[in-house]
Order: structure tokens, then C-alpha cells, then sequence
């Protein structure tokens, strides 16, 4: 058994929104920016598909196109609400039974542009419906982002362009 908090892994001071739609989440979303790190590094054109799965958890389907060694990766992982299904925290993993957070902080109401944190400060993604991201939203979580403590200065900004899959 585990206390919420050390479940949660949401850093401190930070919360998910509330009254989180499960549904309208789910689909297709584009990466515009995100924190660099290991498994996304040399991707481009990198999209998150989320599905649901028959015992309520989501499929999360990465991909991406490596850009130096000129292929197509690809990541299938599960992601499960930490508590209830209205509130954007999430576990996700990838790698069997080791979860990491995975936190939706903003969204817009049509559900077509989001902002989610890591466990920690340095886990950052921008998404959006579509390739690209208005100017005035792309300036809005980049304050929050930046209000929260994280260096928006290392944000490595997702180029999306015609490959073929």
C-alpha cells in the first residue's frame, strides 16, 4: 500500500486540473515542445495517441521520427489515474511495472491544446490537435510553465513535416 503522495508524482506546489474529461483527452495529439530527455532525443514529427483499454486504463502509443538514424520509433506504454478519473494526474510507464507522472496542468476547453508535467520540473510537453500552436497559447503555458520554475529557455520545439510512415 502507498500514500498518495509518494503515488502521486506531481512536483510539490503543482496541481492537476480539476474536473478532467477522460474522453475528450483521448486521440491524436501533436508534440510542439518538450523538455529534452533520453528516449525522445533526435525525434521529430513525434505524436501521442491515447486510447482506451477494456480495464479502463489508456493506451499510450509515442512515435516519432529519428532524424539522424532516418527511421520511424515507436513506444506503446499504459498510463492510470492516481486518483480520480477527473483529475488530470496520471502514472504512466512504458517499462513493465515502473510508473512516472504524468500530469495534465492546462487545458483548454475544447480540449485541443494541453500543458503537462512530469514528476518533476524537467518533464515538460506542449501539445496541441494539430501541428502548430497559436501564438497566444503557446505564451500562456509557457508563463505558467515558467511561473511554476521550469527553465522554458531548454524547451527543444517539435518540428513536424511530411515523412513518409
Amino acid at each position: 500500500m502507498c500514500i498518495l503522495i509518494s503515488c502521486s508524482k506531481i512536483p510539490k506546489g503543482i496541481t492537476a486540473i480539476q474536473d478532467f474529461d477522460k474522453q475528450k483527452y483521448l486521440g491524436q495529439w501533436y508534440e510542439i515542445a518538450r523538455m529534452d530527455f533520453r528516449f525522445e532525443r533526435n525525434l521529430n514529427n513525434v505524436t501521442a495517441t491515447y486510447t482506451l483499454n477494456n480495464d479502463g486504463s489508456i493506451k499510450v502509443d509515442n512515435k516519432g521520427f529519428d532524424y539522424k538514424q532516418m527511421k520511424w520509433k515507436e513506444a506503446i506504454g499504459k498510463a492510470k489515474f492516481v486518483g480520480p478519473n477527473n483529475i488530470g494526474m496520471l502514472k504512466v510507464s512504458f517499462f513493465g511495472p515502473f510508473y512516472s507522472g504524468y500530469n495534465v496542468i492546462a487545458i483548454d476547453s475544447d480540449y485541443k491544446y494541453a500543458l503537462v508535467i512530469g514528476k518533476k520540473l524537467d518533464y515538460l510537453w506542449i501539445l496541441s490537435r494539430e501541428t502548430r500552436i497559436p501564438v497566444e497559447i503557446k505564451n500562456k503555458y509557457l508563463k505558467i510553465a515558467e511561473d511554476l520554475g521550469c527553465n522554458t529557455k531548454s524547451l527543444i520545439w517539435t518540428e513536424h513535416t511530411t515523412v513518409n510512415k
